[in-house]
């Protein structure tokens, strides 16, 4: 009888696509995937551990799984947070991030009855781009163009489980998208810890890799994943020509994390306010209709109440479409983490955090708004929340919500946007 595996990813885009790619790996070795735990000999976890919150549900989640399941810890966080692992859960293996096919080797050797199989390798972790998977999306395809990055921040404890950069060659990643577009994939991520440090180690560049991603045949958009903004600053004219291509979504992710540079300078960002606010200025100067998110740290060790202000500052100044606003949590082996002679007053960081989030709420329904009357054609990306509802994209990928009770995914239509709110527009079909 084959053996039954759960596998189960969350966190970032890349740990999803590193997800589809163990389950993959595990049915192409000829185990039987499930999608209930009760049904597995096997549970995988691809675990994510970014936020001290984050790390907690994951702990919380390993621990709910019932005695008699072999248990597989994948992912960031036993490079993160080991110990606590260790002290806290039940498990019998662990992979790192980007295992690929070292799970099957895990899943072989639990299932032998090993105990505290470790199967980690952060440094060299990068799985083949033909490598099987089991895809999420019908209309999505996740496409990892590097692992690592080239930052120091002080507070990030990615670093520690994702290493440093290691980027794909073009030509590996353009072959890639040509099999989805065959397959019939309409929207690519173009994912990574930082894409704007993509192709440095390999003599490449974000807005060359794009380019030749276009000239791919087919009927297909690319979403671009997130840029720190000192990587993207010697790039920046090439960049935003590449962005002009039809086929790339209008929408850049910059996060500034700070509006105060002694802040920006004790967090290790390489880059100013004012450096932030030009490459923004840069990008809606070429494309006004740019959908920008970015995102804040609030009460990072240091931050005073004036430099907290400066951040609400930059936020009216510049008008982030989306900002995702966090509370600071110092994470292991980080830098951040032995400030705590400047730490804030969690409660201190609790409203600022609270007020951050209400002017970013209040400014995104301004932009929305902007939308109202607009008409155009979406691509239909992912199911709603409501039954009957769907999700569409438009060409600066903002949310449409669309409501028939027809199967619309994959599917292009033309809407007219008839109401706007702080998260997504109201479409009705045309």
């Amino acid at each position: 009888m084959k053996m039954r595996v759960f596998v189960k990813s969350f966190g970032c885009s890349s740990n999803l696509a590193d997800g589809e790619v163990l389950a993959g790996c595990l049915a192409d070795a000829g185990y039987k995937l499930t999608g209930s735990i009760s049904e597995a000999d096997v549970v995988v976890y691809n675990t994510c551990a970014v936020k001290a919150p984050t790390e907690n549900r994951m702990i919380e989640a390993l621990r709910r799984v019932t005695a008699g399941k072999k248990v597989i810890v994948a992912g960031c966080l036993p490079l993160i947070n080991f110990e606590r692992l260790q002290r806290e859960v039940r498990f019998d293996g662990v992979v790192g991030p980007a295992a690929g096919k070292k799970i099957v080797e895990a899943v072989e050797r639990v299932l032998r009855g090993e105990k505290g199989v470790v199967l980690i390798d952060a440094s060299e972790a990068m799985p083949a781009l033909d490598l099987p998977r089991v895809k999420s999306s019908n209309v999505i395809s996740i496409l990892p163009i590097n692992y690592g990055c080239l930052g120091a921040c002080t507070y990030c404890c990615v670093v520690f489980a994702r290493g440093r950069l290691r980027s794909y060659p073009v030509d590996e990643l353009v072959a890639r998208v040509r099999r989805d577009v065959a397959a019939g994939m309409k929207e690519f991520w173009v994912t990574s810890q930082d894409a704007a440090c993509y192709g440095r180690d390999v003599g490449a560049n974000l807005a060359a890799l794009l380019k030749a991603l276009c000239e791919v045949d087919g009927d297909f958009r690319v979403r671009v994943g997130m840029m720190t903004p000192n990587m993207v600053t010697d790039i920046l004219s090439e960049l935003i020509e590449a962005f002009k291509n039809p086929k790339v979504f209008k929408f850049v992710h910059l996060p500034v994390q700070s509006g105060d540079d002694d802040v920006l300078r004790r967090m290790r960002r390489f880059y100013t306010a004012k450096d932030f606010k030009e490459i923004v200025a840069a990008f809606r100067a070429a494309i006004p209709e740019i959908n920008l998110a970015t995102d804040v740290i609030c009460g990072f060790p240091g931050e005073t109440r004036e430099a907290f202000e400066n951040t609400l500052k930059l936020i009216e100044a510049v008008k982030p479409d989306i900002v995702n606003v966090s509370k600071f949590f110092p994470r292991p082996q980080t830098a951040a983490a032995a400030m705590q002679d400047a730490f804030v007053d969690a409660a201190e960081v609790k409203r600022r955090s609270a007020e951050a989030a209400k002017l970013a709420k209040r400014v995104a329904l301004e932009r929305n708004k902007r939308w109202i009357g607009w008409t155009g054609e979406v691509l239909v990306d992912e199911r709603g929340k409501i039954p009957g509802s769907w999700i569409g994209r438009n060409f600066a990928y903002k949310p449409v919500v669309i409501k028939s009770p027809e199967n619309l995914l994959g599917k292009t239509l033309r809407v007219r946007v008839v109401k706007a709110f702080s998260t997504y527009l109201m479409g009705k079909l045309e």
